[in-house]
């Protein structure tokens, strides 16, 4: 593993690695160093298991000779970059306008219709995004994200303004091989207005293949890949079905995030095999990669969904009472949190203040959906954390 090359859901197969190195300042010392970990081992393929390894996997790769998407196509995980190239190839995408300095963007905030979406052209779980109404909100969302710190990747390196696209978000995952896309998984969000944030997320649900929206958002993202040049290895495209068709929100070029918990939900759906399996495929076993469908079955073989917890509270943890009756639903598999007594949580507004995500999955849908009321219940009544004196709560 090279650091910023780490893995996210590919523990599953890895129990520990053969050797740990820290990418250096160049990409020709990173690859001396990761030859010289592995010293008679043979190297058969580099590709990112996080946002934060993409870049340095796709240069150390297209190095290194092995199965790569390569850097013919520069800045492929920037936002602006990724709308531009959609643009030149005839799919619809965001109107926009990104910099640096305020300049760049001030005759599109002042000629754009409002509300306008600005965020970081580079960054992950939601974060920094906001829903502006007026161009002094937006000029000063711009100055706080050029002073800020992101969660992945460092400081922030511009600022993208978007046209507020309206209608549902959907994420479509996929797995390439040589230019051949196959659809592992397909999932709407579930986005609501909370806390002050316009864009909170409540759930991720499945969609079924077969839908009508499938069949239009498919061929969709299948077209950005190729516009990206993303030919091999695993990606997650967050795509707005609109009035006037599907439009790019962002390609993420990795495998869906989350640290793999969504796996054991994935595979009961599609009966067997997640995108984590096929991407290993992809780069490993030509064969094994062929046998996967096209597209994942229909219909979906359980009933299932992530499930993010809200916080309408900001204080210091004392006990996390609300995580056991979770367990003990009778559709819980899994429970993600970095919330713990003597912790402090925040109001929720993005993923990363989320209180943690649960997975749910039952052959009764009616027993699933009792459980998701039980939860959104117990976030209404602050009853999944238990604060320490001096605790702030939003009705």
């Amino acid at each position: 593993g090279v650091t910023g090359v780490q893995t996210c859901a590919l523990p599953i197969y890895m129990k520990e690695y053969f050797a740990s190195i820290d990418a250096k300042d160049d990409i020709d010392s990173t690859y001396e160093a990761l030859y010289k970990a592995a010293g008679t081992k043979k190297i058969v393929a580099c590709f990112a298991g996080g946002e934060i390894g993409v870049d340095i996997a796709d240069e150390l790769s297209e190095k290194m000779k092995v199965r790569t998407n390569g850097t013919k196509v520069a800045n492929r995980r920037d936002k602006k970059v990724q709308q531009e190239l959609i643009r030149k190839h005839g799919l619809r995408s965001i109107r926009q306008a990104g910099g640096n300095k305020l300049v760049d963007v001030e005759d599109f905030l002042r000629t754009e219709a409002y509300p306008l979406v600005l965020k970081p052209n580079e960054a992950a779980g939601s974060e920094g995004v906001k829903l502006c109404n007026s161009i002094d909100e937006a000029k000063e969302h711009f100055d706080v994200l050029m002073s800020s710190q992101m969660k992945v990747g460092g400081s922030c390196p511009s600022v993208l303004c978007q046209e507020f696209l309206r209608g549902k978000e959907y994420v479509v995952d996929h797995v390439s091989r040589d230019g051949v896309h196959k659809t592992t998984m397909m999932w709407v969000y579930d986005k609501r207005p909370f806390n002050g944030s316009a864009f909170v997320y409540f759930g991720t649900l499945p969609i079924d293949s077969d839908s009508p929206e499938s069949k239009i958002l498919i061929p969709y993202v299948r077209g950005v890949l190729d516009a990206l040049g993303i030919s091999n290895g695993a990606s997650h495209a967050e795509v707005m079905m609109t009035q006037d068709g599907p439009c790019l929100v962002e390609m993420n070029c990795r495998a869906h995030g989350g640290d793999g918990n969504w796996v054991p939900l994935a595979r009961a759906l599609t009966g067997g095999y997640t995108q984590v399996d096929a991407t290993v495929d992809s780069y490993l076993d030509k064969q094994k990669f062929s046998t996967i469908p096209d597209v994942y079955p229909s219909p979906l073989k359980a009933a299932g969904q992530e499930v993010f917890l809200v916080s309408r509270g900001r204080g210091k943890v004392r006990s996390t009472p609300g995580f056991d009756v979770i367990k003990e639903l009778p559709s819980f598999i899994y429970l993600e949190s970095g919330v713990s007594p003597g912790g402090f949580v925040d109001f929720t507004v993005d993923l990363f203040t989320s209180l943690g995500s649960v997975l749910l999955m039952h052959r009764d849908p009616e027993v699933l959906e009792a459980d998701i009321k039980k939860i959104r219940e117990m976030e209404e009544n602050n009853e999944i954390i238990e604060y320490e004196p001096q605790v702030a709560f939003l009705k």
